[in-house]
């Protein structure tokens, strides 16, 4: 195998806790397995590896690989589901100093939500000279109901958790840029100064468009005094909101859903030009070379330009994420490091990996890794403002909660993300 240039800046991959304070110990033993696991994948795979050299593969040392990868797999996510747990935010923390507007309507909001009783948020949505009404799709949840609703999404969706988010007030966010950029250059002190080129500008549209979730309860557990309102809805809410914009923000197609980057047109990076996203191809039709395979992440991560790679990231899926597992550099450490510390990323030639379950699996033509600075190259709009409305005669004797949010999202920079193609 070629040795491996590692990139000039390593990024920073440790993900620090919301207080600075340390791990929990659920998120710390989540990591010694994980840890234990890997310390035994990579000694199954030195010990294929020397099976192979020997031209003799052992059976029995695939079939174990493939037990502790499976193993290693399930640790990680362990580790990332507690990990994730620690780092939410706790709902309802902040009511005692909120504003007295803001505890009016959390009380008139729990008052719907358990009894109907809409009396009190007409009133204040009046006063606010808000649109808001049953009619037109609910009502407006507490400000601090929607705060803790995105910074969930944020620790669960993995493309939010590395895109630019942005909070908009219309239906439409748009942003103009510079297709050319003005003329320029060097002049002699004295010289006459030529008139430049305007710069040529163009507009990007991020539309918000509608998710909803419909959660269930019991008016027994409503009547519960004891329950805690806001909390119950967005633990409600939060996985089936993460996982529909997880797939839109990869693979949406921008018909009533944000559109993802892997829908953008894609050209051989060599042709790359605005408005689509620069691909570098494997050299074998869905698979890694069979001689020297890490070259091709190894192209990736340099077809991308140097501004943009400080901060870059790779994207993948967990299968994809297991075959580049097994590659080594020609010093034999592994190109694939697990996280450094509990509740930090795994990375992968220095740069933090992202894993992204929407992401392709690896077949002939697929574009299953990306690479490339998402915070420039990807941006999501949130719209203001969490809806709920109470519906308890479509599933008596069930209580549903139609709970809508507006999100949009697409490329912003089409020069910040490469992907890699499985193919000749």
């Amino acid at each position: 195998m070629t040795a491996i240039a590692m990139p000039e800046q390593t990024p920073r991959m440790e993900r620090k806790a919301l207080d600075g304070a340390p791990p929990s110990p659920d998120v710390a033993q989540a990591f010694e397995e994980f840890s234990r696991n890997f310390a035994a994948y990579q000694e199954a795979n030195d010990a294929r590896l020397r099976s192979l050299e020997k031209r003799a593969g052992d059976v029995l040392l695939e079939e174990k690989l493939a037990r502790i990868d499976a193993a290693l797999d399930e640790s990680r996510r362990r580790h990332d589901r507690a990990a994730l747990d620690s780092a939410r935010p706790m709902l309802g923390a902040a009511a005692e100093g909120a504003d007295p507007l803001e505890r009016q309507h959390k009380s008139a909001f729990a008052a719907y939500v358990r009894s109907g009783e809409a009396a009190g948020l007409k009133q204040l949505e009046t006063r606010a000279l808000s649109a808001g009404s049953g009619p037109d799709g609910g009502y407006l949840a507490p400000v601090e109901v929607e705060r803790d609703v995105l910074g969930r999404l944020a620790a669960l969706s993995p493309i939010r958790s590395v895109a630019s988010v942005r909070m908009i007030s219309s239906g439409t966010y748009r942003k103009a840029f510079s297709t050319t950029g003005p003329a320029v250059g060097w002049v002699a002190e004295t010289a006459a100064r030529p008139q430049t080129d305007a710069p040529v500008l163009a507009e990007l549209n991020f539309p918000a468009m509608e998710l909803y979730a419909q959660p269930a309860a019991t008016q027994t557990l409503l009547d519960d005094a004891i329950v805690d309102i806001d909390r119950w809805i967005a633990e409600e809410v939060e996985q089936a909101f993460a996982e529909q914009e997880s797939a839109a923000f990869v693979n949406g197609d921008g018909v009533a859903r944000p559109r993802g980057f892997l829908n953008s047109p894609k050209v051989a990076n060599a042709s790359w030009a605005w408005g689509s996203l620069g691909f570098v191809a494997t050299g074998a039709a869905g698979a890694f070379a069979a001689s020297d395979p890490s070259d091709a992440l190894v192209d990736l991560v340099y077809a991308l330009k140097a501004g943009y790679r400080q901060n870059a990231a790779f994207v993948m899926n967990r299968k994809t994420q297991s075959l580049i597992r097994k590659f080594k550099a020609s010093d034999g450490s592994y190109l694939w490091a697990p996280p450094a510390t509990a509740g930090g990323a795994a990375s992968l030639l220095g740069f933090p990996l992202v894993e992204a379950e929407d992401m392709p699996d690896v077949a002939a033509d697929s574009f299953s890794v990306a690479f490339g600075d998402f915070r420039r190259g990807y941006l999501v709009v949130d719209r203001a403002g969490v809806r709920v409305l109470r519906d308890p005669y479509s599933a008596k004797p069930y209580v549903l909660f139609y709970t809508t949010k507006r999100v949009g999202g697409g490329v912003q920079d089409y020069d910040a993300i490469k992907l890699l193609k499985f193919a000749a």
